[in-house]
């Protein structure tokens, strides 16, 4: 009897996720030996932390651990950090040593684009993860605990954000919701608080349609918001970053939200790459590389007119689910899918009890918005782990 086939994923993200539980459901038992590489022990809700990082939620509802959505019957959790794919030898060098592969699924994520914008990596804050967004918040607070000690530094209390996608758009929705609660908290009066919002493109929220991006400035604008639309990052420093018009912006706090890029990775592990994510064939296969499959992040799946579809959870969760059948059929000798993105509408959230959403012809904002939301969170959690983690995660929420 042959061997096993050796199935090795990258990332346990939103494509590594549905992979996994696509491989484990779909594989026959003795089929193949399926391996998660993960540099933790949880999968966490990357569109849930601009709550946490705004000090809105608990970081721990947007983390679910691993044990509870993967199957250690049918898959091995290994936790450990990727450093380096050997395609030659076909292995995965990691942090604690080599694993083979005969097939790779690489999940890998993204990492914060700076676009070379000099001082934003060493001063800014990035929503990347778990740890990043409580570094966030405890800086948020310290920053209102010591105006208290020196009223003179107003700085302290502006609040510059980089980008004005979903991601900055979504915290500056909630930061704008805790500020009250701050200022009453450390007696500070609200006037003295700024939350400023500098894009370098001429609109907010690209993918919407002009009149929802229009409604979530002027409620985030109602709540004190400042946009500096059409107007880039020049550099950023420890006292604040300079914006395209020369102007300096004395903040103590830059979150940087402006775009993200491939992992490192595999430019280190020598494929060709397109700010660090690699354009993917319709099989989601690496060029020149049958039997490495690359999703989410760090793909660039190209449209009907040759154009790159966005990043976004949605897409990540469609490759995921599509690059596993892709290999179950590849180790059975059968014909793969090319893959076919069905876009499904996108929804932003403004602050509690707000959003704008586009599904198809519908245009939805405000509160249903709010509640389409919730139901897009409640259908993943549902896919991934049932009733019970839509129970457990989003009591409070509807």
């Amino acid at each position: 009897m042959a061997e096993p086939k050796k199935i090795v994923v990258l990332g346990a993200g939103y494509a590594g996720i549905p992979a996994v539980l696509t491989l484990q459901k779909s594989l026959r038992d003795g089929e193949a030996d399926i391996t998660l590489i993960n540099k933790h022990d949880y999968h966490y809700f990357t569109t849930w932390l601009h709550k946490p990082a705004a000090g809105t939620d608990r970081p721990e509802r947007s983390r679910v651990d691993l044990s509870d959505i993967i199957d250690p019957r049918k898959a091995a959790l290994l936790k450990r950090t990727v450093r380096r794919i050997d395609t030659a030898a076909k292995t995965v060098e990691t942090d604690e040593g080599v694993i083979p592969y005969d097939v790779l699924i690489v999940a890998l994520g993204g990492q914060p684009e700076t676009f070379g914008i000099p001082g934003l990596a060493e001063h800014a804050f990035f929503i990347r993860s778990l740890n990043s967004v409580r570094f966030i918040r405890e800086h948020i607070d310290r920053q209102f605990a010591q105006f208290k000690q020196d009223e003179s530094r107003t700085e302290r209390l502006t609040f510059v954000v980089g980008g004005a996608g979903l991601t900055g758009i979504e915290f500056i929705g909630e930061l704008a919701d805790r500020i009250p609660k701050l200022c009453r908290d450390y007696d500070v009066d609200p006037a003295l608080v700024k939350i400023i919002n500098v894009e370098a493109a001429p609109a907010a929220l690209p993918g919407f349609e002009a009149s929802l991006a229009d409604y979530a400035m002027n409620l985030l604008a109602r709540k004190g918001v400042i946009f500096k639309l059409g107007t880039p990052v020049k550099k950023c420093t420890s006292e604040g970053v300079e914006i395209g018009d020369g102007e300096f912006i004395r903040a103590g706090t830059v979150v940087w939200a402006g775009g993200i890029r491939g992992n490192r990775v595999l430019e280190d592990s020598g494929f060709e790459t397109v700010r660090g994510r690699v354009v993917v064939n319709p099989y989601l296969q690496a060029p020149g590389h049958d039997d490495v499959f690359i999703i989410g992040d760090s793909s660039i799946v190209l449209n009907d007119q040759g154009k790159p579809w966005p990043p976004s959870g949605q897409i990540a969760i469609q490759q995921g689910e599509a690059a596993a059948r892709n290999v179950i059929a590849l180790l059975r000798g059968r014909e793969m899918a090319t893959f076919k993105y069905v876009y499904r509408g996108t929804v932003a959230s403004l602050g509690k009890g707000e959003a704008i959403g586009s599904v198809g012809k519908y245009k939805v904002k405000g509160i249903p918005a709010a509640i389409l939301k919730n139901i897009v969170d409640a259908r993943y959690l549902f896919k991934i782990g049932g009733a019970g983690l839509v129970v457990r995660k989003m009591s409070g929420f509807f």
